[in-house]
């Protein structure tokens, strides 16, 4: 049976989270929309625009909450993802931040480009520069195209000044491109923990970036767009002022991997965003003294990360193991009551992307009431 079959049935009962069928993909709208409305208030304070990543929801209602709030359009890892948002009716300022390079992926780019509004792609080599150029020539429609900057590991992106000058000149030689701009995401000090630490790494980047930015104006190509920024440096790369837009993502769930991080800075014990995805799980087995076997395991969250904290349904400090791909382990503390058999118990994702790629619906609840059932869009689209 579907989530539509199991639980739209569900939908404005009073109390009706208490009887979703588990392990379950819970928003909390509230805390969603709350983070929403403080990712761009902070955004338009600091006059910088907002393209957030939609490869931490891959949901076209949360995009269409996103652009609402003021959002300029939505970062795609893949070109599978800008797909299903422009078939939900999301068909402006898509951004795709990986190249696309095969013969096939370049002909489902062109075609989409030709069905939105200023679609743009990155490009990190002059031979894709070339194909997407003679694809787009023969398309009969421009291509907007972005020069990704590697930030020093590797995956992709140009690696010098002098390498992102040379693939601007090859852009700018192809007549059905644009040159739009640079990206640089520095994902690896988006979780360090320490906001000290933090800073001093992304201004050691940020000095980098601005190097490539000079040698692109000089060249004569100043770039339109510096995009990159995330959740957990876009408080420091405020003040740098080096991006002109943001691509942060998981500020709309806050997994357990941010939540640990200092993302402000100011000494609160707080961060400013909460946690807004949650598993719902049960309590299945309840035999063994000091602890409860729950129906969520490697099936229902993400491993690559530290295990979900338990968030209620359990004594304060309790903790949860993995207990296979269907079961985890929730122990109590010592002298502590598990809970029952039946009952649930509510977890926080430990890396919300791929915890949300398991799940086919995200069951909407205000309180303890389930308002909505909203799809995964995008799920499984990775490529």
């Amino acid at each position: 049976m579907t989530d539509q079959d199991l639980h739209a049935g569900l939908i404005g009962a009073q109390g009706s989270r208490r009887d979703l069928n588990t392990p379950v993909l819970v928003i909390d709208r509230p805390a969603l929309e709350r983070n929403i409305a403080r990712m761009a208030a902070f955004a338009a304070e600091k006059g910088a625009k907002l393209r957030p990543h939609a490869k931490t929801h891959k949901s076209v209602d949360i995009a269409k909450l996103q652009i609402a709030a003021g959002a300029v359009g939505l970062c795609c890892a893949k070109i599978g993802e800008a797909e299903i948002l422009a078939d939900g009716g999301v068909t402006t300022g898509l951004l795709i931040t990986s190249p696309v390079v095969s013969a096939p992926a370049i002909a489902r780019l062109v075609a989409l480009n030709g069905r939105t509004t200023d679609l743009m792609t990155v490009v990190d080599h002059p031979a894709n520069v070339a194909a997407l150029g003679a694809a787009a020539n023969a398309a009969g429609k421009a291509l907007r195209v972005i020069i990704d900057l590697d930030p020093g590991i590797h995956r992709t992106g140009v690696a010098s000044p002098e390498a992102a000058v040379a693939l601007m000149q090859a852009i700018k030689a192809q007549p059905s491109l644009i040159y739009a701009g640079l990206q640089c995401y520095c994902g690896m000090q988006q979780h360090i923990e320490g906001f000290a630490d933090r800073k001093a790494n992304l201004e050691d980047r940020g000095a980098y970036i601005r190097s490539v930015i000079d040698a692109l104006t000089a060249a004569g190509g100043p770039p339109p767009i510096v995009s990159g920024s995330g959740t957990g440096s876009h408080r420091i790369d405020a003040e740098l002022g080096i991006f002109t837009e943001f691509q942060v993502g998981s500020y709309v769930f806050m997994d357990g991997q941010y939540l640990v991080c200092d993302i402000a800075g100011d000494g609160a014990d707080q961060s400013p965003y909460e946690a807004a995805l949650l598993i719902d799980a049960r309590v299945v087995s309840a035999n063994t003294p000091g602890m409860v076997t729950v129906d969520a395991g490697f099936k229902a969250l993400s491993t690559d990360a530290e295990p979900p904290t338990v968030l209620g349904g359990a004594p304060d400090g309790s903790r949860y193991f993995f207990m296979g791909d269907e079961h985890g382990a929730v122990l109590p503390p010592s002298g502590t009551t598990p809970p029952s058999l039946g009952e649930r118990v509510i977890l926080g994702a430990p890396h919300c992307d791929p915890t949300v790629n398991l799940y086919d619906t995200y069951h909407v609840v205000d309180g303890d009431t389930l308002v909505a059932l909203w799809p995964v869009s995008a799920r499984g689209r990775s490529r």
